[in-house]
């Protein structure tokens, strides 16, 4: 499924919900927002209840108003189907719509996400209102995406999951005999004899706590069919839709690294992805822009849509603090810089009730075009407009892919050793945001990606090796590609067995060592070692290894495995295997891979420094290198060719010098 959205520039909007307040006010609504140089739109996220007021009846006619007023301003709009929270009489009337908690709670009528995903009465009446939506709004020409539901997510213990459950086994595994095997039911007594004796890995069954299991097979399957169970739901809310509207694509809002759903197999079933951007108060922007490059990578490097961030401030942070002035123009851009196809808000107006009614809004509760945060939302509406369609569509030429996957994300974290503080996603960001600093573009790939066209494979704690992919390794290193691991890394296969033979299993011959031993360090100690002459810290995790023809470039400087190695490369015919024994600080990554990005031919798009954060897309209409600039002080960027700055069409040279001023944004089209 791949069907990109018919727009001629940026789509520029957001989420609206006039139903929320009284008519009177929806013409204002329309006057400030194209002030705004607002031009989409998305409505009818959460109005399931009042479109549905009871089994059989519907009722159409506030959202009929709504979809003539828009279509009368010109405004685009993303239809959602409003499936996102189930009405009251639908749970009271049929209670197998509602969730169980992993702790066995039967939950009750309240909150979003609440809905059993293997539910009878959940699929048959979220899939009948889309449908019914598909019908009723078809001839209507501005609209240019279907948003099937909202913020997927969640988990569910209930009876009609683990039935469930045991189907998808069955399919998957044919035999009692291949699933015992699988997950290695010979240990504490758990061999299955009939499927119905098979149960859901919960707090009631196979779980210490959310994220350490005793089977860990058991809860990596149900892991994988809860993912596919609520994909199930948004297939077939997108089908119904299709088989009236074939012609509009459609899509869902992600959540960037969101662990409870497979996103890469989720981009498989949408015609164009798009995600909702909420950083923390401590993401940095490494961390914010690793988000955008998942985003792009999972529907293999197309652009996205931003299709939610705040304009302002978030409700729901411990502490909420404002963006400041600048932050969100900046932030919008970085989305653009890494693929986005627009710059969309959650929300257009504040609500006036409830647990969003302090988050940000376009419109604030004082209903006037006055407010900091309209007249920057209006101010960066009159510069998407100058740059109109330039960059849509443009795409980064990345060298560096950068591997990420869903099952080993689960896997290492529901482990039951060797450290309850190693998190995949940390580990990943160490390598990405050392790349980031250096302005180096990096594409995040999984499994089932094409490796051709890339000079370096990083997959960090690669601990789970699924079949056919060292192979994929070994063949990209062979023809001349620089790989890189880590600690912890191809222990077990896709059912989290151990691989026999030692660690790290099927990477062993790639990277030319063998693995004995692993120590966890406790927080607050470490080792050491030395590295191009500088110490750097040994931690979390030290591998205790043995080389069988890789050389050693580092070793650990204390303990009973001092002189063993850290740092190792192992050549295999025209490329190289580099070994990363444990987990170092900031300033190691950044030279090491300076060091490897140098020795294969990797260029930065411009000449890294501290705060700028640089990247280049790319299409029909030229090369677009994006400078952001996230610090205090005022930055200056040389430039290597001639180029026009898109935003206020100003002409440079090569050799000139470009001011950026503190949280300013340049683009360069050269």
């Amino acid at each position: 499924m791949n069907q990109q959205l018919k727009i001629k520039k940026m789509m520029y909007g957001g989420d609206y919900n006039p139903e929320q307040w009284p008519e009177e006010i929806w013409q204002e609504d329309m006057k400030l927002l194209k002030e705004a140089h607002i031009d989409t739109l998305t409505l009818n996220v959460f109005s399931w209840a009042a479109l549905q007021p009871s089994e059989e009846e519907y009722n159409f006619e506030k959202l009929d108003k709504i979809m003539k007023l828009v279509k009368e301003n010109g405004f685009q709009v993303v239809l959602a189907t409003s499936t996102g929270a189930h009405p009251a009489w639908m749970a009271k009337k049929y209670p197998d719509i509602l969730r169980v908690e992993f702790d066995g709670r039967k939950r009750k009528f309240g909150g979003r996400h609440n809905s059993c995903p293997n539910s009878p009465t959940y699929r048959k009446y979220s899939v009948r209102l889309a449908k019914k939506l598909a019908e009723r709004y078809k001839d209507y020409d501005n609209i240019v995406a279907w948003h099937i539901s909202n913020e997927y997510g969640g988990e569910c213990y209930c009876e009609n999951c683990e039935k469930a459950f045991r189907v998808w086994l069955k399919e998957k595994y044919k035999t009692l005999d291949a699933l015992n095997k699988a997950w290695n039911t010979r240990f504490w007594g758990h061999t299955f004899y009939e499927w119905d004796e098979i149960v859901l890995p919960d707090l009631r069954s196979e779980h210490f706590e959310y994220d350490r299991s005793q089977f860990q097979g058991i809860t990596l399957d149900y892991k994988r069919f809860n993912s596919e169970s609520i994909l199930e739901c948004y297939k077939q809310e997108y089908e119904a839709v299709k088989s009236v509207t074939p012609d509009i694509p459609v899509t869902t809002n992600l959540m960037g690294f969101f662990k409870m759903l497979d996103y890469k197999m989720w981009a498989k079933y949408m015609d164009f992805i798009s995600w909702d951007n909420y950083p923390a108060n401590e993401d940095s922007p490494a961390m914010i822009a690793m988000n955008h490059e998942l985003m792009r990578g999972i529907k293999g490097g197309q652009p996205f849509i931003l299709m939610e961030q705040t304009p302002s401030v978030t409700n729901w942070l411990p502490y909420n603090a404002l963006k400041r002035p600048g932050v969100m123009r900046l932030w919008s851009y970085q989305a653009v810089a890494h693929g986005s196809d627009s710059v969309m808000f959650f929300q257009m107006r504040r609500s006036v009730g409830a647990c969003e009614k302090l988050h940000g809004a376009v419109i604030d509760h004082a209903g006037t075009n006055e407010t900091r945060v309209y007249r920057e939302v209006r101010a960066l509406g009159e510069e998407l407009d100058r740059i109109g369609g330039l960059t849509l569509g443009a795409r980064e030429e990345a060298k560096v892919a950068l591997y990420f996957d869903w099952d080993n994300w689960w896997a290492v974290e529901c482990s039951a050793g060797p450290s309850c503080e190693l998190k995949y996603k940390d580990e990943i960001l160490n390598y990405y945001e050392a790349l980031h600093s250096r302005n180096i573009a990096v594409d995040l790939v999984g499994p089932e990606d094409d490796l051709d066209g890339y000079k370096m494979l990083i997959a960090p704690v690669l601990y789970m090796t699924k079949e056919g992919y060292d192979e994929k390794i070994r063949q990209f290193v062979k023809n001349g590609g620089t790989f890189v691991t880590t600690f912890f890394s191809g222990y077990v296969d896709e059912s989290d067995r151990i691989i026999p033979g030692g660690y790290p299993g099927r990477l062993r011959d790639i990277l030319g060592l063998w693995v004995e031993e692993e120590d966890a360090l406790p927080s607050g100690t470490e080792n050491s070692f030395t590295y191009n002459d500088v110490n750097y810290p040994a931690r979390l995790l030290c591998d205790l290894s043995h080389p069988e023809g890789a050389e050693i470039l580092s070793v650990y400087d204390s303990d009973f495995y001092a002189r063993m190695p850290v740092l190792t490369v192992n050549p295999l015919e025209k490329g190289k295997a580099y070994y990363v024994a444990t987990r170092s600080n900031r300033e190691f990554y950044e030279i090491f891979l300076k060091n490897l990005c140098e020795e294969v031919g990797i260029e930065p798009v411009t000449e890294p420094q501290k705060d700028l954060e640089a990247t280049e897309r790319v299409n029909e209409n030229g090369r677009f290198l994006f400078l952001l600039n996230h610090g205090e002080g005022e930055l200056s960027v040389k430039l290597d060719q001639d180029g026009t700055e898109i935003i206020e069409n100003q002409d440079y040279q090569a050799g000139d010098e470009i001011l950026i001023r503190a949280k300013d944004v340049k683009i360069i089209r050269r």
